[in-house]
């Protein structure tokens, strides 16, 4: 299990295994007759199976990890895979488009693109092959899709997790992916600053997912979670917020603000901290950099 560090939540671009870690298992999981969840390998990828062909929500971490996803969708049904929609744009998320069809659909917030672009610019850690980049971009607050004969609606309220979220809701079934917005192995929510990702806009992100009319909420990491368990998520870190700001109209210094409202830093976990993705910062240095800054 991935511990929590104070200052760093270390990661793949959001969750590595350690070197010497054994692969989990890709296990699907099915929602409804035509939708399906499948962990292992990176995020959490969505399946919808439509008319002619099957979308695909998010790509796993690696190459293999692409093709193990491509393989245990042609499990569930012979339709080839025709559209990707990326929830954000850590590694874990996209970098397994590199095994998918050349020509594929993908479909992508447009600075989850700039992301991906300044990842290849920088060497490629941390995005698919070049021929992989989003083909289509979403550059409103909400657009509303049809895929293979399937209602998508795809949400950014703001900048969260990263500068470049989308939620994915399919209101007739009433299933939400939530990317890392919502990301069950650690308490408090995950935000890349150097991806311009915000705490009041992951409030607010976390807000607008509740609006939805859903009862079932498939997150980035971890299993599948109620409206009830997202709530909670979202008052503990408004609460914890709210004490973060106190705390710095007080005058108190980042270190005094981690003593005051996190728990004790735990030991590393086997293997070392990141992988390939090192760390970043916790909710409470992002909170105190957000308040502080000038």
């Amino acid at each position: 299990m991935f511990r929590y560090f104070g200052i760093f939540a270390f990661t793949t671009l959001a969750f590595a295994q350690a070197p010497n870690q054994a692969a989990a298992p890709f296990v699907a999981h099915q929602l409804k007759p035509n939708v399906y969840w499948v962990e292992g390998g990176g995020g959490n990828s969505g399946v919808i199976v439509g008319a002619n062909g099957v979308v695909v929500i998010d790509a796993k971490t690696s190459a293999a990890g692409g093709k193990q996803l491509l393989d245990e969708i042609a499990k569930i049904t012979p339709k080839p895979v025709t559209t990707v929609i990326l929830t954000h744009s850590d590694g874990d998320h996209v970098n397994g488009l590199a095994s998918f069809p050349t020509g594929v659909k993908i479909i992508a917030h447009e600075n989850n693109k700039k992301e991906q672009e300044t990842a290849l610019a920088a060497g490629g850690r941390g995005a698919p092959p070049a021929d992989r980049l989003p083909s289509q971009v979403i550059s409103k607050n909400t657009d509303t899709l049809t895929l293979e004969g399937e209602k998508f609606e795809l949400h950014h309220w703001a900048p969260a997790h990263t500068s470049g979220d989308l939620i994915v809701y399919l209101a007739a079934e009433k299933i939400v992916f939530t990317g890392d917005i919502i990301a069950t192995q650690m308490p408090d929510p995950l935000i890349h600053l150097e991806k311009n990702g915000s705490s009041e806009g992951w409030i607010t992100t976390v807000k607008g997912i509740l609006a939805l009319d859903s009862d079932q909420f498939v997150p980035g990491h971890g299993d599948l979670q109620t409206k009830t368990m997202i709530q909670k998520r979202l008052a503990d870190a408004e609460a914890k917020r709210a004490k973060i700001k106190d705390l710095v109209a007080q005058g108190k210094s980042l270190d005094e603000v981690k003593a005051a409202v996190d728990p004790p830093a735990a030991a590393p976990p086997a293997g070392g901290g990141g992988g390939r993705g090192g760390g970043f910062a916790g909710f409470s240095q992002v909170v105190y950099q957000e308040l502080t800054k000038k």
